[in-house]
């Protein structure tokens, strides 16, 4: 199981102080207008320096916009922020607020969300203003509340037994489903277990397991949620081995005529298992829309 905040991370933070850059010195009045040095190009190396930075800002401020969500009415503190850092070489107190700001932000953003998400539907809840007190008190090897083995136990059995809670009720959830739709007209059930409706028959060869085939493909979960697609890796069908993939796949593809459309529902023993794979969750039951487009040439 992946720990939520990186050992490494908080070794490098805690050997580093949080101190502010400026503490202890007059703070700059933000009305104060910024001396703004002329430019000088005396040379082919300076116009070439000075090009590749305005370069760089190509796309820039829409991603700052949609990924980082940066209002660019404040553009100065960004353009402030960035001085700050390009600086921060020969200031280990300014390199060490920095590093506070940016892991700050990446938890805040991401780390928080996550966790938050992940005991969403749960008896415990994230409470983020908790969250920041635990990592700043961490740091400063502040132990009144509780100590490190302590907090590291709750956090990694809280986390043990919602993940064993979740995917219990999916595997529960997926038997359900499977056992009423087997019930419904035109779905075959193999001895495997595998399920399928043909939508559309095809007249051409059947793969053997040691073909290479082209198939266009929409896999989701029971809840309708579409994780993955051909369509999704251009225009043209995906090729893959028959015996390159699930077992649920192969099974499949070495019963479909080319030309055919078959909707699939493959239970988790012959998909990704108790595992799970990217967004798929463990213990899922899958649905696939697969058309043999065909087989190969060898």
């Amino acid at each position: 199981m992946k720990k939520t905040v990186s050992i490494v991370v908080l070794a490098l933070l805690a050997s580093a102080t949080l101190m502010p850059a400026q503490a202890g010195k007059k703070k700059k009045n933000r009305t104060d207008k910024p001396v703004i040095e002329a430019v000088v190009l005396n040379n082919g190396s300076d116009s070439l320096s000075y090009a590749a930075g305005m370069s760089i800002t190509n796309g820039l401020v829409s991603y700052l916009q949609s990924q980082l969500q940066v209002d660019t009415a404040y553009m100065a503190d960004f353009i402030e922020g960035f001085r700050q850092v390009t600086n921060a070489d020969d200031d280990p107190r300014l390199t060490a607020h920095i590093a506070g700001l940016q892991i700050g932000s990446q938890i805040k953003r991401d780390m928080l969300k996550r966790m938050q998400e992940e005991f969403d539907g749960t008896t415990d809840s994230i409470v983020s203003n908790l969250v920041f007190r635990g990592f700043i008190d961490a740091l400063k090897a502040d132990t009144t509340v509780m100590l490190m083995p302590r907090a590291e136990a709750l956090f990694t059995a809280k986390q043990k037994s919602n993940t064993e809670a979740k995917t219990a009720k999916l595997s529960e959830e997926g038997r359900r489903f499977l056992a009423e739709n087997a019930k419904k007209p035109g779905v075959t059930v193999t001895s495997s277990g595998l399920q399928y409706i043909v939508l559309q028959k095809g007249t051409g060869a059947v793969p053997k397991s040691t073909d290479k085939v082209s198939v266009h493909y929409e896999g989701r979960l029971i809840d309708g949620t579409v994780f993955d697609a051909s369509a999704k890796h251009g225009n043209q069908p995906a090729v893959f081995p028959v015996n390159g993939v699930i077992r649920g796949w192969t099974e499949a593809l070495t019963l479909m005529p080319v030309g055919s459309k078959w909707r699939l529902f493959i239970p988790y023993e012959l998909a990704y298992g108790e595992r799970g794979a990217g967004q798929i969750p463990p213990y899922a039951t899958l649905i696939f829309d697969v058309e043999l487009v065909g087989i190969q040439d060898k």
